[in-house]
């Protein structure tokens, strides 16, 4: 696999059926409303992106620099994240819901009223994070517990 130049290339590959972008970097790619369901960018640097209304359902994001990313309205159902860097991204009203969180840096990050339904949460570190109106039912929070 060769390395993605840009977020216009990354699309172009991802629509002649390639789902295997992991370490991409794609600085401050400009990704909104993409439908990169099931893609794998494990790994890949999202930082400062604009990921807003894009389809990331399925999509192996575990230990992706999100560091400042826009995921706002993003569909992120059953998404990895684990071990993710969160810190300061927005995903205001994202759909988590059953997406894997574990481990993963949310500082200062806006999560209001994202959906996180049945997402895991557990050892994530979330200092400073805006959960206002988020939903959390279901999810496994950092201590272990369910939200109920």
């Amino acid at each position: 696999m060769s390395k993605v130049r840009n977020a216009e290339e990354l699309l172009a590959r991802y629509a002649s059926g390639e789902r295997d972008f992991t370490g991409a970097s794609l600085i401050s790619a400009d990704l909104i409303g993409a439908d990169l369901r099931a893609v794998n960018m494990r790994n890949a640097n999202l930082m400062f992106a604009n990921l807003s209304g894009a389809n990331l359902s399925e999509a192996n994001l575990g230990g992706a620099d999100l560091n400042a990313t826009k995921l706002i309205s993003a569909n992120l159902r059953g998404a990895n994240l684990w071990e993710a860097n969160l810190i300061g991204a927005d995903l205001s009203f994202a759909d988590l819901t059953e997406a894997n969180l574990s481990g993963a840096f949310l500082w200062e990050a806006k999560l209001k009223n994202a959906r996180l339904c049945q997402a895991d949460l557990s050892e994530a570190k979330m200092m400073g994070a805006d959960w206002m109106g988020a939903d959390l039912a279901g999810a496994t929070l950092p201590d272990g517990t369910q939200h109920h």
